[in-house]
């Protein structure tokens, strides 16, 4: 096949937009005061406030997106908001125009979502007859997978979007690049959180939207209650007048399978989706990480045209010469067509989750372009690092196996809020755990949590000498319950003081040798010879102290309870008034 020499020059696409008022038409890029936008389009800040009917506001009110737009309608005015194509924006504003004669068929991209354990591995597991479910720990798909399958010789591309809530920012990148979406509901659970979800999501893309009941095979099921569901989460069935296709089936007996990869078929011939095999190619990377020797991988799809091995790649701030390809079957192949799920070995790094990548072939412009993006990333990186004055510092290293996993993990411990202790990402990388990973530790008296990569035998004898903690895991709620376990273990314990009895002071005797002696009455609770005391006059805490002695008429006592009179003596306390109030209290940790 020979490669079109069509090719984008990014760098030329580089701009910064100003907020600015022409030919009738408010551009702004940002939050305006009203004093701002009444410049801007030659009013009188009065004006504006007079139109948004706003008592309190003023000059230096901020208007939102939707302000400032009701302002311009009322003038007549057509308004744009804008935002700056920067090194790294560039990627997400490509414009690719082919020529209708140069296009032709490609496979449909579909998405499967839904909630844990619903059945989208095993759906997908039956589809391409393997045991794809077994190699997933703890039930939960920790990473998007691609895989393309041939139905009635019709390719199509599958995304398997992981379940767990901590991979929604995985999900709506799958469904950035799809086609169309598959949403399982389990028949004998229903339309639950991630499902629910997973419909918002699919809403969004305004993709079209194919349900599969899965688990119809079991007994007592009544479809019609996930139907009503359904129709709650705004998904009418077609069955009942609305748009929703949906299938009835069982990823176990294969029972609906077929009807599902021809109700995807007919979405696909309606949709008619086509790409230009003969260009350059672009598309997403949709998972990376480091693999054992082959260095860093990136799982891509690609969106349109065809990707060469020796292709240059770049995708954000990664690059690269395609040195091997591999398919979803781990087999060698030379070119990548439209729709195509494929594993590029050859770029200098793992690119992110959802990062558009194009080919290139000048590469000097390329690789200053990702160096640019590399220094725009690190500026942009913002873990939750926010640290109260007087909280505990909890800090943490992160080293995962894949991109997706690490942002996942990320996104979870940003979740976590403990009282009194701040968790901060000290570091987050991909690949195994290093010597430099240790020594950070020891520096940021940090522990290092590693999912899914284990260090050799001199990294763990050197985090042993380092006094270093290592965790390992590879279930990400796992990995969340113990690390908020952890944050309340590194919290001081506090001290605080439970009452337990209280005595007034009715006599005061002096005594040479003991010193004052108090007579009491218990007027509440009891109070042991244990305890801790303070010393109340007029509500004001005069003293703390504890207990000396206690007696019972002549006998010595252990404990007082309500309503009995004794005397007492409080260690280094004489200055004892009748009236004043004896508490005692017990200190818990």
């Amino acid at each position: 096949m020979s490669k079109n020499i069509n090719n984008l020059d990014l760098a030329s696409q580089v701009k910064i937009n100003k907020t600015r008022f022409e030919n009738n038409t408010l551009y702004f890029k940002r939050a305006l005061s009203v004093l701002e936008l009444a410049k801007l389009i030659n009013k009188q800040p009065t004006q504006i406030i007079k139109i948004l009917k706003r008592e309190d506001m003023n000059n230096d009110t901020v208007l939102n997106e939707e302000d400032i737009g009701e302002v311009c309608i009322f003038y007549g005015f057509d308004f744009n908001k804008e935002v700056d194509i920067n090194e790294k924006e560039v990627f997400n504003h490509i414009d690719i125009v082919d020529d209708p004669n140069d296009l032709e068929t490609r496979a449909p991209i579909v998405t499967i979502m839904g909630h844990i354990d619903h059945g989208k591995t095993t759906l997908l597991d039956y589809i391409k007859k393997t045991r794809l479910q077994q190699k997933e720990v703890g039930g939960i798909t920790q990473s998007i997978g691609a895989y393309q399958i041939k139905y009635n010789n019709s390719p199509i591309t599958f995304i398997d979007t992981p379940g767990h809530e901590a991979f929604n920012n995985m999900r709506v990148q799958g469904a950035n690049i799809t086609d169309i979406i598959v949403i399982v509901v389990a028949a004998d659970d229903g339309v639950n959180k991630q499902t629910v979800e997973s419909i918002k999501i699919a809403k969004q893309t305004k993709l079209p939207i194919i349900v599969f009941i899965n688990k119809m095979d079991k007994p007592n099921i009544n479809s019609e209650n996930i139907l009503n569901q359904l129709t709650d989460n705004d998904l009418m069935p077609e069955e009942w007048g609305g748009t929703t296709m949906i299938v009835k089936g069982s990823a176990i007996t294969g029972m609906g399978v077929d009807q599902l990869l021809e109700t995807i078929i007919l979405q696909s011939e309606m949709r008619e989706y086509k790409a230009n095999y003969k260009r350059m190619a672009i598309g997403t990377i949709i998972e990376s990480g480091i693999k054992k020797g082959l260095g860093a991988y990136n799982t891509a799809i690609i969106k349109n045209g065809t990707l060469h091995k020796g292709d240059f790649v770049i995708a954000g701030s990664s690059f690269g010469k395609i040195k091997i390809m591999f398919d979803e079957n781990n087999k060698e192949v030379k070119d990548a067509l439209p729709s195509t799920p494929v594993m590029l070995i050859g770029l200098n790094k793992p690119a992110s989750s959802g990062q558009k990548f194009i080919v290139s072939t000048d590469e000097r412009q390329m690789k200053e372009l990702a160096s640019k993006v590399n220094e725009i990333e690190k500026q942009e990186i913002s873990f939750n690092n926010e640290v109260v004055e007087g909280h505990e510092r909890f800090n943490v290293i992160i080293k995962s196996d894949a991109y997706g996993s690490m942002e996942a993990i990320n996104h979870l411990l940003s979740q976590i809020k403990i009282e009194g202790v701040d968790l901060v990402v000290v570091s987050s990388g991909i690949g195994g755990i290093s010597e430099s990973d240790v020594t950070l530790a020891k520096t940021a008296k940090a522990i290092i949590i590693g999912f899914n990569v284990k260090p050799t035998n001199d990294i763990k004898e050197w985090a042993k000498k380092s006094e270093v903690k290592i965790l390992f895991y590879d279930i990400i709620y796992k990995l969340q319950d113990e690390v908020m376990e952890m944050m309340t273990g590194a919290l001081k314990p506090v001290e605080q003081e439970i009452e337990i009895g209280e005595a007034v002071i009715q006599q005061i005797w002096e005594h040479s040798k003991v010193g004052t002696i108090a007579g009491c009455k218990c007027t509440s609770g009891e109070i042991t010879r244990k305890d801790n005391a303070r010393v109340l006059r007029d509500g004001v805490v005069l003293y703390k102290t504890k207990i000396g002695s206690m007696k019972h008429f002549k006998d010595e006592v252990a404990k007082i309870s309500n309503e009995q009179e004794f005397g007492i003596t409080l260690e280094k306390i004489n200055d004892l008034k009748v009236g004043d109030i004896i508490q005692c209290y017990k200190l818990t940790k």
